[in-house]
């Protein structure tokens, strides 16, 4: 699972692919009109296309001698469920940390009163 997770982050991390996603959430669309809205060429779009494929993230199919692309929104599912488990812990509050940690190496640190009556 973990490979699939960093082969998904990975493909999330670039802006031009999180626009592919976008545009694929609307309808299957041709690799040619995937790549018109983008200043690269059909080859630059072919690579992100192919990243997303590796990652599950999309499927292509030849429809003729055309290349269609259609999301797999379940891919998403693992990273989104490994996302959502961070959600479960309340924010850290530090400085109450902090005080605490004062509070209780102080304790540490300072001899026991009983101590100091038997001296």
């Amino acid at each position: 699972m973990q490979a699939s997770l960093d082969a998904i982050f990975q493909a999330l991390a670039d802006p031009t692919r999180r626009a592919i996603l976008l545009m694929l959430l609307e309808d299957d669309m041709a690799v040619t009109d995937v790549a018109e809205p983008f200043d690269m060429s059909l080859a630059g779009i072919s690579k992100h296309l192919t990243l997303l494929a590796n990652a599950g993230l999309i499927a292509q199919e030849k429809r003729g001698r055309v290349k269609w692309c259609k999301l797999q929104p379940e891919a998403m599912r693992a990273a989104s469920v490994w996302m959502q488990s961070f959600g479960q812990f309340e924010p850290v509050d530090l400085d109450a940390f902090e005080r605490f940690l004062e509070v209780e190496l102080a304790d540490i640190d300072s001899p026991p009163d009983s101590a100091a009556e038997e001296s």
